[in-house]
């Protein structure tokens, strides 16, 4: 096993300045390894939604960065890697308090990357989503399959 091709601060200044939906804080790294990565999302007023829970878009939007950091940590920032595809199953409504995801590559091939991410509430071991998604790798990126 080799070592991340993106390091935490390459990841948080990402967060900020290229991927708005993230928010204007961003995200704070909690743990990177190859093809996998966890980060803590700060719990944001603007993200409730009518019943009190933090809504599903925010929840979507945090999975979908969290797997785009673990293909990064196994190829490298590219930032033409793109979303093609992404389900989500809510499972659980989420208190209003920061989000963790936990994403993993489940497979990796030279144009496609095919991964998971575990969604929790801060400080809650049950997830509030389960998100499978599938990343689109530019030719150039040169991903080992």
């Amino acid at each position: 096993m080799t070592a991340p091709r993106i390091d935490a601060a390459e990841v948080e200044r990402i967060s900020r300045e290229d991927v708005p939906s993230v928010g204007p804080e961003g995200v704070r790294v909690l743990a990177l390894g190859e093809g996998s990565c966890s980060v803590w999302l700060p719990y944001d007023p603007r993200s409730i939604r009518p019943g009190g829970t933090i809504s599903g878009p925010t929840m979507m939007g945090l999975a979908d960065f969290a797997l785009y950091v673990a293909v990064m940590t196994a190829i490298g920032p590219v930032k033409l890697a793109v979303t093609t595809d992404l389900t989500c199953h809510f499972l659980r409504r989420p208190e209003p308090r920061p989000l963790v995801a936990h994403a993993k590559l489940l497979k990796l091939g030279r144009r496609l990357a095919i991964g998971e991410v575990a969604v929790h509430a801060e400080g809650e071991t049950e997830p509030v989503a389960h998100i499978v998604a599938t990343y689109s790798i530019p030719p150039e990126a040169g991903a080992a399959s």
